[in-house]
Order: structure tokens, then C-alpha cells, then sequence
């Protein structure tokens, strides 16, 4: 099932979705609703009831930017204090061992600087940590994220995308 979503990233199911969801199994995935104005979720949780499943709460859309959104929850995530007063830059810059690595590595640093991402770095860096630490395993790389030698330093994927000469530029579209 292809899942819509609001203008914030946040699902979006019609009436035949929540249907849909019930005949698969894939209820329990289904907390909180954004609906057409026409659906009712209350035939749709009264149905919950009979089953003794959680019912779903309507989402009201939120009067707010994408910028302000993402800001709050960021602000929620649990990251210690050493992470969120990590020096990425200097984490990463560590881990070079050419100029040429080191050159790659400022390039995309600047590009992340001026997204705004670096948070999302720290937060990236305490969450390998704590998968290596805590024996989780995690894949070796998927999509555009592994062109990123930024993410491949900090242990995000395997794959060294100076070495496969890959480019950059295609994760930050």
C-alpha cells in the first residue's frame, strides 16, 4: 500500500486504507490518522473496540512550518549530552588519512553546515555507536546514502564511496 502523507511527512489513510490494514494484519502500524474530512473514524474505532485493538486518534493538522516541525522534533530525540556536544567535523576529520579524503569530507560537511544537518550527523554518530556497542546489526548500505563518505566515516554504511568514485552531490538532492 502506498501510504500518503500531509505536507509534514505525516501518514495520511482514507477509510479504504484502514480497511485494507485490518484484512492484512498491518493494523497495529496505524496509531494516529490524518483523514479525508469525509471518512469516519469512528465506525473505524468502534470496530477496534468490539476487538479489544487500540483505537486510532485524528490527527489535526498542524499550523506550522516544515523548518519549525522538524526543529521540534529533533529537540525530542534522546541523544546524551556528549553527542549533541559533539565537534563532527573533527569526528570525521579524524578518520581521513589523505588530502584527497580530507578534501571530500570539508566539501560535504559545508553541504551539510548549510542544511542545517549537522544534529542529524551527531544524532547519526551516537546511533552507530550504540548499535556497535549493543551488538545490533545493521545493513551495509541502501540507496544514495552510501555516494556520502561523511556517512561512510561515521559508520552509517559500508560502502567507500571515494574509492567506487561515486558522487556526493546525489545524496543532498
Amino acid at each position: 500500500m502506498l501510504i500518503k502523507t500531509d505536507d509534514l511527512g505525516i501518514p495520511r489513510f482514507t477509510n479504504k486504507d484502514l480497511v485494507d490494514m485490518i484484512y492484512t494484519g498491518h493494523v497495529d502500524k496505524c496509531h494516529v490518522v490524518l483523514c479525508d474530512p469525509s471518512d469516519n473514524i469512528d465506525k473505524f474505532n468502534q470496530a477496534m473496540r468490539e476487538q479489544c485493538l487500540p483505537e486510532l486518534k485524528q490527527y489535526i493538522p498542524l499550523d506550522v512550518d516544515e523548518k519549525t516541525f522538524d526543529g521540534a522534533l529533533q529537540s525530542e530525540w534522546f541523544m546524551p549530552d556528549e553527542y549533541k556536544e559533539l565537534s563532527v567535523s573533527a569526528h570525521v576529520l579524524d578518520r581521513c588519512t589523505t588530502d584527497a579524503q580530507r578534501q571530500r569530507v570539508e566539501e560535504e560537511l559545508t553541504a551539510f553546515n548549510e542544511r542545517g544537518l549537522v544534529p542529524l550527523l551527531q544524532y547519526m554518530i551516537y546511533l552507530v555507536d550504540f548499535m556497535r556497542e549493543n551488538n545490533i546489526v545493521w545493513g551495509v548500505g541502501r540507496g544514495s546514502s552510501v555516494a556520502s563518505y561523511v556517512l561512510y566515516l561515521i559508520g552509517v554504511h559500508r560502502i567507500d564511496s571515494i574509492q567506487f568514485d561515486l558522487d556526493w552531490t546525489e545524496f543532498l538532492r
